[in-house]
């Protein structure tokens, strides 16, 4: 790992670097560009999904599973895509799932390489891959966090189940009982923190081991706890954005839950560039450098 011997001297320069090169490289601005094409992005990724649960065999999952992925995101939010959803599978959700698929891949695909060109300028990569080979990877991209997300929302379904069925089964102390809700919340964090870990691993074309991936993830799976309580205390106590926006509230509100999220996505990869630089092993090196032909030319 390369942050072995990482002591406070060189860990307070990264930190310093850090900041440096979010002003450097244009960060604020570069988070703004990628959540505007996650925007973008949302509506016709979830209406193939639920399209495609809607055509499943399992009449009682539809309900449960959109509640819990509406949950994840601001109440106004939530409020205005899911009757913009509702009307679109209304008319035709077989159509989604034929013609709509290839429109759907295709923005999936560009919106994971803006944030794969984001995460290689957090990293100073020089040389990026090529068409196809980014399109691969952008796809890759798209399928993993698309099944770490439906994961962990199975797992936060199950959850209550599985405490009940260990009430039934075992015997559990009023103390055990009172923990389970934490444990729920620690489950949803490594949930979090792989899923960010394995972006941090594939998207940028460079070569680190995946716990080298740790520090920055743990920042950012941290500044969206923080955001979620915070940005949620702003929308509900301080600013009224549907008084301001109208009918455009709840998409204000999710640009702006996206835009701070994928700040700290960002923060978190230049921290993990900047703590190689410092450390033992120095930067990270590109995945696709050939010395030989470096020096050839």
């Amino acid at each position: 790992m390369h942050l072995i011997a990482l002591h406070w001297p060189n860990l307070r320069r990264g930190l310093v670097n850090t900041y440096l090169g979010l002003l450097e490289n244009h960060t604020f601005l570069v988070a703004a560009g990628v959540a505007y094409r996650f925007a973008l992005c949302v509506f016709p990724a979830l209406i193939l999904f639920l399209a495609l649960v809607a055509s499943l065999p399992l009449p009682d999952l539809f309900g449960p599973l959109s509640r819990a992925m509406f949950s994840l995101l601001p109440i106004d939010t939530a409020r205005s895509i899911e009757v913009i959803l509702l009307d679109a599978l209304k008319s035709n959700h077989a159509a989604w799932l034929s013609i709509g698929t290839l429109g759907t891949v295709w923005v999936l695909a560009t919106t994971f390489g803006a944030l794969i060109e984001a995460l290689d300028l957090a990293y100073e990569v020089s040389k990026e891959r090529g068409f196809w080979k980014n399109l691969l990877v952008s796809l890759l991209l798209a399928v993993v966090t698309a099944g770490m997300l439906l994961f962990a929302l199975a797992s936060a379904l199950a959850q209550p189940l599985l405490g009940e069925w260990l009430v039934r089964r075992m015997y559990l102390t009023r103390e055990a009982l009172m923990m389970w809700p934490a444990i729920r919340w620690a489950a949803s964090f490594c949930f979090a923190l792989i899923t960010v870990e394995l972006i941090y691993f594939l998207a940028p074309n460079v070569k680190q081991r995946f716990s080298a991936t740790l520090p920055g993830a743990l920042l950012t799976v941290l500044c969206w706890v923080g955001l979620s309580h915070l940005l949620g205390f702003y929308f509900y106590h301080v600013a009224d954005f549907g008084a301001t926006y109208g009918t455009l509230g709840g998409f204000a509100v999710l640009m702006t839950w996206l835009y701070w999220n994928l700040l700290a996505l960002l923060v978190g990869a230049e921290l993990n560039a900047e703590l190689a630089k410092v450390s033992r092993k120095g930067p990270i090196p590109q995945a696709d450098f050939s010395p030989d032909l470096e020096d050839a030319a």
